[in-house]
């Protein structure tokens, strides 16, 4: 492959906006927009959608299922969510790519991190910056340079903005189902290392919430007639810590109890929370049966105990279908004098979903970055134009043919 001066000009029109691509995702992250704020979700779609209608493609609301959550009291509630954002352009093109991004961040309406700074090694730090907001900029960016390209008409691409991302995918995981079933290749906008480095096979991963339903009583006058929940969740979470080690690859991370009384009372309600992460598919077998073992320690006697939850991303290994695919970016990316490398990874995202459902993807395509998930979170301001052509020229080659979509989806459909 090489660089064509067609490309050169799309790829310097990037350059020329690099500004305005970092100054975008700035103004977003000044607005909060936690995976449960639902009135700061609808003001970031509304943010998303006029910033999206440059393409050349009516935007589509498409609305969300509510899904079930448990509360600190063990009972289940119905969440309700914001709608996905979906833009379809060229359905009818020969090469069909989905590109997959998320509006939701980890920071709750009350999070004191709210905006962005600079820090001074010149840093963005921020709510979103790089998980992903950033990501959403420079995808964003991409397409709208690539629509200037000749062989654009080659290409069509479906592009779909979640509100739920980081709470698992519950409401859109059906719509990320239905968007890869159309596609070759996927793109997805997480961020990528702090020097690049690429996310290659993940881990799959469920959340899980047990309740616990014992009995109530007074501590002094009817203690034996009393059935604690708490200490039934404390034998639960030791058996379940207890299963890290017994299978190569999976981790399970109890990471909340709820629950308690007053002093005077033995309590009759517990939830305990816990994530677990596994390699492959048997691996993930191995660890449902695993769970239920270790959930009978908290039964009988008067003590009841429900699992709610479940796997909600499969794992993603380094198919042949994805390497090729790997291999493809990695050309692209030396023709930009970017270093493409990949390392597997525990964490997980759209990228899995899309896997499962057969569409070959790469899903760290956002802004180089780090420290997401916590106040310390950051992106480079000069990985925004770098990202955004890398995007950009991977789209123009689809376009073109210099990397064959339908061959690398046939890869994974063939499973070769």
């Amino acid at each position: 492959m090489r660089l064509s001066p067609d490309e050169q000009r799309v790829l310097d029109s990037i350059a020329d906006r690099g500004r305005d691509i970092v100054g975008r995702a700035v103004e977003w992250c000044a607005n909060n927009s936690g995976s449960r704020h639902l009135a700061g979700l609808e003001r970031q779609r509304e943010k998303l959608k006029a910033a999206f209608a440059v393409l050349p493609s009516a935007l589509v609301d498409i609305p969300l299922a509510a899904s079930s959550d448990v509360g600190s009291d063990g009972a289940l509630r119905q969440q309700d969510h914001s709608a996905a954002i979906a833009v379809i352009v060229r359905p009818e093109a020969a090469v069909q790519v989905v590109l997959t991004g998320h509006y939701d961040t980890v920071y709750p309406e009350t999070s004191a991190f709210q905006g962005v700074t600079t820090r001074p090694d010149g840093a963005l730090h921020g709510p979103g910056i790089a998980d992903m907001k950033g990501g959403i900029s420079v995808m964003l960016a991409a397409l709208e340079a690539v629509e200037t390209h000749p062989a654009a008409a080659n290409l069509g691409y479906r592009v779909l903005l979640s509100p739920d991302e980081e709470i698992g995918s519950l409401a859109s995981a059906p719509v990320l189902e239905e968007f890869a079933a159309l596609g070759h290749v996927g793109m997805t906008y997480e961020p990528a290392l702090s020097d690049g480095t690429l996310a290659g096979a993940r881990k799959g991963s469920g959340n899980f919430h047990v309740v616990i339903h014992g009995r109530a009583a007074h501590a002094g006058r009817d203690f034996a007639v009393g059935r604690n929940a708490i200490t039934a969740a404390a034998r639960i979470a030791g058996a379940l810590d207890a299963l890290n080690g017994r299978r190569e690859g999976v981790t399970v991370n109890v990471a909340k109890i709820d629950g308690g009384s007053p002093l005077n009372m033995v309590p009759d309600v517990a939830v305990v929370r816990f994530n677990v992460r596994f390699p492959d598919a048997e691996a993930g077998a191995w660890a449902e049966g695993a769970i239920g073992e270790a959930l009978r320690v908290g039964e009988g006697d008067g003590l009841h105990v429900h699992l709610h939850g479940g796997f909600t991303r499969p794992a993603k290994p380094m198919n042949t279908a994805q390497s090729r695919l790997f291999e493809a970016v990695r050309e692209t990316g030396a023709l930009l004098g970017q270093e493409i490398a990949w390392k597997a990874s525990g964490g997980v995202c759209e990228g899995n979903n899309l896997f499962a459902s057969g569409l070959p993807n790469v899903d760290t395509l956002g802004v180089r970055g780090g420290d997401i998930h916590s106040e310390n979170e950051f992106a480079w301001p000069d990985s925004f134009v770098e990202r955004a052509q890398l995007s950009a020229l991977i789209l123009m080659k689809l376009a073109q043919g210099e990397i064959d979509g339908p061959a690398i989806r046939a890869a994974m459909r063939d499973g070769v």
